[in-house]
């Protein structure tokens, strides 16, 4: 399957993420992916006209959250593989073609896990780090996975993967979702690990209250509610 020719979007949720976006754009080379897919949220900062003097095919985003602006872009990728990426620093570039190439063995998702071998998240606070550590044990136990970082955004999907993703509520966010579907369905699943560096400038977008409130609620929804699927 390595040579199996994959077309690749890289997908870029932004919102008011103009200094990330300048320290870390020109680190992509275009090589690595066939076209990047910028949807923003409504920035005001100037972060739509850089993408687009990047070349970056942008749109601006009409549904709410991260998961709405993945369900704008779906409307218009058609590419195999679909990388996520956090423009604010937390992703580290060098890391796509590894992606891509665990891709191409075949795996459904591919994720960047900041607990694995060693790798560390300096954007985690003891917060934000148990949490994690929770909900993917829960995900683990309850949906039989072996995770080591459930809800890291920089990951990889084929494109039909996400296409079967539900409406899920605009706080717990395809990550997770997928994460479960993959676990229930004993669909083909591996994890690479990658530093998360610090966030460049803006503003962190997420409430860990409110967010990890939605993340158990879907987490017990998929696990004890009938028709789940």
């Amino acid at each position: 399957m390595r040579d199996q020719v994959l077309k690749v979007t890289l997908l870029v949720p932004t919102l008011n993420e103009i200094e990330g976006m300048k320290a870390i754009m020109p680190r992509i080379r275009r090589e690595w992916v066939d076209e990047i897919f910028v949807v923003d949220g409504g920035s005001t900062d100037g972060t739509v006209e850089y993408a687009k003097s990047q070349g970056c095919r942008v749109i601006r985003q009409t549904r709410k959250g991260v998961p709405g602006a993945y369900r704008d872009a779906l409307e218009h990728i058609t590419n195999d593989i679909i990388i996520t990426f956090s423009p604010d620093g937390n992703s580290v570039p060098e890391k796509i073609p590894e992606l891509v190439e665990k891709m191409k063995e075949g795996f459904d998702m591919v994720i960047v896990s900041r607990y694995l071998d060693g790798a560390k998240s300096e954007d985690d606070d003891p917060v934000t780090a148990f949490g994690n550590w929770m909900f993917t044990k829960m995900i683990n136990i309850f949906f039989g996975g072996r995770y080591t970082d459930c809800l890291v955004i920089f990951r990889a999907w084929k494109a039909e993967l996400v296409q079967r993703a539900i409406e899920v509520p605009a706080r717990a966010g395809y990550e997770l979702y997928t994460s479960i579907y993959c676990a229930k369905h004993k669909l083909k699943v591996s994890e690479i690990p990658g530093d998360e560096p610090a966030r460049i400038g803006g503003e962190r977008k997420m409430n860990p209250l409110k967010n990890g409130l939605a993340v158990l609620g879907l987490i017990l929804s998929e696990k004890f509610l009938p028709g789940r699927k």
